[in-house]
């Protein structure tokens, strides 16, 4: 047998039965040949893993917008953080642990610059609306790859297509979805007491008491409380729930919607207006493999692929070269 096959037979032999093993699935829309060594969804990984959009998530903000500081997370730090938790949940339930890796790397490829900002602006001005969750799975379908796309298995992109706020069809999609709550909640505390927002003593008590007074303590209570629960019904308990849900809510009052972390948050939805329109009035300026998209789709929906994709750094600069005017030089 080949390595590959080695695997899958052990995966039927060690994972539990509600586990996606990659014997008789992994279905992609273009056949390909087997690999020798690696299951389909290994290679699913390994192609989210090495793609263009995964690199870019390094400079796409997560909450705060460009901060300066190096120990800020972005959007690349916080899939790496869920990827993290996935696992270990995935692991300790006996499911596909590289099903579950795949779908975690690839869960924000679709993320526009300056975050849910981005988001919110693109939703308005492009007639297909836009979520981040579905423009990850065009990005793995129609974009990556010069347009060929990755060519990922049915199982990968629905877990990602579900990881907001959808059931996926297999339980490491679920789990995703989950380590995705307890990642962010928790490492955006992190980042709002390291910007001096907040101190851990200002969190609510009432939430804190029950997941713990630390990042560490309360992740180790949440993937405890989703492991007690059992493989077959993956919730958190009732108690862990609530405090988990009041967390989510003082983190939205006052970090995510505070006046000071979204201080510029309007000129970043305004600069990124400003390029999606620029570019809909000028479609021949697009990038070549934008302007292959636009035949294949629409203008529309090009130039939207275009600006979600930018990093805030790219997406900065680009408007200073069209709009900013340079001193003139002989």
């Amino acid at each position: 047998m080949t390595i590959r096959e080695q695997i899958e037979v052990m995966e039927l032999g060690m994972l539990c039965e509600d586990a996606c093993t990659s014997k008789g699935t992994g279905h992609r829309v273009r056949k390909e040949s087997k690999c020798p060594i690696r299951t389909e969804f290994q290679r699913d990984r390994d192609r989210i893993l090495h793609s263009n959009s995964f690199r870019r998530l390094k400079q796409k903000t997560q909450v705060f917008l460009s901060p300066v500081g190096d120990h800020y997370r972005t959007r690349l730090t916080h899939t790496l953080e869920v990827s993290q938790i996935a696992r270990t949940i995935s692991r300790a339930f006996r499911l596909n642990e590289d099903l579950t890796e795949a779908i975690a790397l690839g869960h924000d490829l679709g993320h526009t610059p300056f975050g849910h900002a981005g988001e919110d602006v693109l939703n308005e001005v492009c007639p297909y609306g836009f979520k981040h969750y579905l423009q990850s799975v065009r990005v793995v379908d129609y974009i990556e790859n010069g347009g060929k796309g990755l060519n990922l298995t049915y199982e990968v992109k629905n877990g990602i297509a579900c990881h907001t706020n959808k059931v996926a069809v297999t339980k490491e999609g679920y789990i995703v979805r989950l380590a995705d709550k307890i990642a962010y909640i928790n490492h955006d505390i992190d980042d709002a007491i390291r910007a001096g927002m907040l101190k851990e003593e200002d969190l609510p008590s009432s939430a804190t008491n029950v997941l713990g007074h630390s990042k560490s303590a309360r992740i180790t209570t949440l993937i405890t409380s989703i492991l007690d629960g059992g493989v077959e019904n993956i919730h958190m308990s009732d108690e862990v729930g609530k405090a988990h849900d009041e967390l989510r809510e003082f983190m939205f009052a006052n970090v995510y919607k505070n006046s000071i972390a979204k201080t510029e948050e309007s000129k970043a939805k305004a600069l990124i207006e400003k390029l999606y329109n620029y570019f809909l009035r000028y479609p021949d300026k697009l990038p070549e493999e934008y302007k292959k998209i636009m035949v294949r789709f629409d203008k529309e929906r090009a130039v939207c692929d275009y600006v979600a994709g930018m990093t805030d750094v790219y997406a900065v600069n680009l408007y200073k070269e069209l709009f900013i005017p340079k001193g003139w030089r002989y």
